[in-house]
């Protein structure tokens, strides 16, 4: 195994000369992308319809190709769940990554072609491992499995023919993966791909308990009722009993900030590692490339042509649109893509903040539709982490979940926010977790600080401490267990709120 894991480790790293390529030249391959796509693209129904075979230059696309968000693109993704073929894109498509988003409860299906598996959800999978072992030249990780906590998949009922099928992008990924990739990785494919969550979990934990796991990847509020229930089985104190040589916590789908306290007290390793990466349904976008710092690198060779909407154009008719050699450090921009599984000009409904434009560096900021802005406030996930972050820091608290929404004016009543929050381990002073996350609110939101002033339109937050097991609870009612599905963080309405607090009361 030793000899394996320095041939693999010395295999990985021959890739980060590409990378560094697209990194010095972002701009010169972004075009060739964007020009490739449209020639790939000119003959399909849409490619037809929107003029692709004359298209010579991104003006005349932006002219001609609108903004798209998932419902506007439906109709063509419904022909193709139908088994039509060449809609979108010109091969065929077979895969369909299902998605219940964040801030509605319809599924949305991504269509996922050969092009997309191999050149941008593998690649990424690829390259996140050459980063890592080029970062970490020591590393041992090849010399066990790694354990991938991901979803289900079925036959897609849609198409007569059920020649196609859709399911979480882990587990469209998992049935496609290379034999090798396979070989290294645990819990079986009968396990792994289980629809029951909880059956799920269970035979995960029995069956992986004694493997020797150097590595894992998953969304990190699954990988943390998996990594319990391990403890357990086993009677171990630790993850580190149970699996000593284990390095490396691969994570994305939602902030880790809030849960990198409780991997820590679960892990305590000083030489484990976290690398946070950016993979979605529609996409495999970004790296975190650095160990001092938990930004990620933007991936521009994925088969996918990017543009940024400001925060202020979010949700005009006809917003202002940017390409990568016009944004900024520091500003909020709406993600719109264009990729190798024909989503074109795609409004993927995520924020990022540029941390850097030489490389290209982001941070996930939010949803452009999961946020609080009642009363003119704007908070954003962002904000909302980074408060909550500082209030547990402040009262030796660690959180498990937590979501928010506004409190509405009414007579002779101010407004406000009114949070639940679920925690592993629970604050020493409530009083003041609710006074240190207002106060930072207000240290870094000036909009949500002049809405507190006096308060003149927002009353100090309402926080419900709420028992654990509150959101597991909340989710498995709403059948959303498992796999891509998120806890809402933050909603403009009071939908969620209601339900949790009617089921606590209940």
């Amino acid at each position: 195994m030793e000899i394996l894991n320095s041939i693999l480790t010395w295999v990985m790293k021959k890739r980060i000369h590409q990378i560094e390529l697209f990194m010095k030249y972002p701009h010169d391959v972004q075009g060739e992308l964007f020009h490739k796509l449209i020639q790939q693209g000119k003959h399909t129904y849409f490619g037809k319809k929107y003029g692709f075979s004359d298209i010579r230059h991104l003006s005349q696309f932006q002219q001609r190709v609108p903004i798209s968000t998932y419902e506007d693109l439906f109709p063509y993704i419904d022909r193709l769940l139908k088994g039509e073929q060449n809609v979108l894109w010109p091969t065929e498509i077979k895969w369909f990554a299902k998605s219940s988003g964040t801030t509605n409860a319809r599924s949305k299906f991504i269509p996922v072609s050969s092009e997309a598996l191999e050149d941008c959800h593998f690649k990424g999978g690829k390259d996140m491992i050459s980063i890592y072992v080029n970062n970490y030249p020591e590393t041992r990780v090849f010399t066990g499995k790694g354990l991938v906590v991901g979803g289900s998949h079925q036959i897609n009922q849609f198409d007569t023919s059920r020649n196609s099928f859709y399911g979480d992008v882990s587990a469209v990924l998992v049935k496609n993966m290379p034999w090798w990739a396979q070989a290294a990785r645990v819990p079986s494919m009968d396990i792994a791909l289980l629809d029951n969550w909880e059956e799920k979990i269970e035979k995960m934990a029995r069956a992986t308990a004694d493997e020797h796991v150097t590595n894992i990847s998953g969304v990190p509020t699954w990988t943390l009722v998996l990594l319990q229930r391990i403890l357990e089985i086993t009677g171990k104190d630790d993850i580190t009993e149970v699996w000593p040589d284990l390095e490396v916590f691969v994570h994305g789908a939602v902030s880790f900030t809030p849960y990198r306290d409780v991997f820590q007290q679960l892990i305590p390793s000083s030489g484990m590692h976290y690398l946070e990466t950016y993979n979605a349904s529609e996409g495999f976008f970004g790296i975190q490339d650095r160990t001092d710092s938990y930004e990620m690198l933007l991936m521009l060779d994925y088969g996918i042509f990017y543009e940024f909407i400001p925060m202020d154009e979010w949700d005009k008719e006809d917003p202002t649109v940017l390409t990568l050699d016009q944004v900024e450090t520091g500003k909020n921009y709406a993600v719109v893509i264009t990729t190798n599984a024909g989503l074109w000009r795609y409004k993927i409904g995520d924020t990022v903040k540029f941390t850097s434009t030489d490389p290209y560096r982001i941070k996930i900021s939010g949803r452009t539709k999961h946020f609080i802005n009642a009363f003119g406030e704007e908070v954003i996930i962002e904000n909302a982490e980074e408060a909550i972050t500082e209030a547990c820091s402040r009262t030796n608290a660690v959180i498990d979940n937590f979501t928010a929404a506004p409190r509405y004016l009414e007579t002779g009543k101010k407004g406000g926010h009114e949070w639940i929050i679920e925690f592993k381990c629970r604050p020493s002073d409530q009083e003041s977790f609710i006074s240190v996350l207002d106060e930072t609110l207000r240290k870094i939101n000036s909009d949500y600080d002049a809405k507190r002033q006096a308060d003149l339109a927002l009353e100090r937050p309402v926080i419900h401490f709420v028992n654990e097991g509150t959101f597991y609870n909340w989710m498995k009612k709403r059948g959303k267990l498992g796999g891509q599905n998120k806890v809402p963080r933050l909603s403009n309405d009071r939908e969620y709120v209601e339900d949790i607090l009617k089921m606590i009361n209940a």
